[in-house]
């Protein structure tokens, strides 16, 4: 009897050290690697003259890899900037005029000015002061009536300039620049096909930091803050890979976990998503699943 005592109790000890140490390897959190990916899409329309990226290529920030034909928006350009020549030349002409009735009316002002000099003296008659008058109304009017005509030239120049500008922003966006340092993920494109605006090309993600999503339980919410530094791990091998992680996001309302992490009775549970950045040696891949340990947790 009393080796049946003995035999209960060190069963019920063991039951408990390893509950304890199970309790122990429990992980305080489970998810899966993300990054920020980007598609990038075609700024206009035609055939894709070069195209030279490779999925699992690294491209920089800035990088041309790519032109779309652009010889339709060229000869356009050009043709715009000859009938740009032809109108300022009517322009030209319309100036000139002005500047000879500005002249003849400097003149008729000069006389004026005499004119009143020579009454002031009573060598003059209003009659000459009365014809003066007239002939720089006149002049004035002339200047108004041809300056009225030119208006709808400068305008049109100035249509003309606006065109330009639009066809020259169209062919430097004809310039496929990579607008994000990253990795190449998927590629939707190939050389000479004929492509359009708003086409997506290709998809790239930095992968220099990943982020870690898991989902924790109301209860572990005070445990937890931004900028936190806590342990990430994953499987290699046997063993498992340490990492060093920062909280960078806390889901501000709770979600039910996600099926794709959690058994369908731990599916019912509401939860909260966090996010951690983890700096990625090369090992962590897009929807690698891993996990999260706070350290010094109370």
């Amino acid at each position: 009897m009393k080796i049946n005592q003995i035999i209960f109790g060190f069963i019920i000890t063991s039951g408990i050290l390893i509950s304890c140490n199970s309790n122990k390897d429990l992980a305080d959190g489970y998810g899966n690697f993300e990054a920020v990916e980007t598609t990038i899409s075609a700024e206009s329309s035609g055939k894709l003259m070069s195209f030279k990226i490779n999925e699992g290529q690294v491209i920089q920030k800035g990088t041309n890899i790519g032109y779309i034909d652009t010889i339709q928006l060229s000869l356009k350009k050009e043709q715009l900037i000859a009938s740009k020549t032809v109108i300022a030349s009517k322009s030209k002409g319309v100036l000139s005029q002005i500047n000879v009735l500005k002249s003849q009316l400097k003149t008729a002002n000069v006389s004026k000015k005499r004119i009143q000099n020579l009454i002031k003296e009573n060598a003059g008659t209003q009659k000459q002061l009365d014809d003066i008058n007239g002939k720089i109304d006149m002049l004035n009017q002339q200047i108004i009536s041809v300056e009225t005509q030119n208006a709808p030239i400068i305008n049109e120049l100035k249509s003309l300039d606006i065109q330009v500008q639009q066809l020259n922003d169209q062919i430097q966006k004809s310039v496929i620049s990579n607008p994000v340092s990253g990795t190449v993920l998927v590629k939707y494109a190939e050389p000479n096909e004929v492509t359009a605006f708003g086409k997506p090309l290709y998809k790239i993600a930095d992968l220099s930091t990943m982020q870690l999503r898991v989902y924790i339980s109301e209860t572990q919410l005070s445990i937890i803050e931004i900028g936190q530094q806590v342990t990430v791990k994953i499987d290699e091998g046997e063993n498992m890979k340490n990492f060093e992680g920062i909280i960078t996001w806390i889901a501000s309302e709770a979600e039910f976990t996600p099926k794709i992490i959690q058994t369908k009775e731990e599916r019912v549970n509401l939860v909260y998503a966090v996010k951690i950045d983890v700096k990625n040696d090369g090992s962590l891949k897009i929807g690698m699943p891993g996990e999260m340990w706070i350290e010094n947790k109370q």
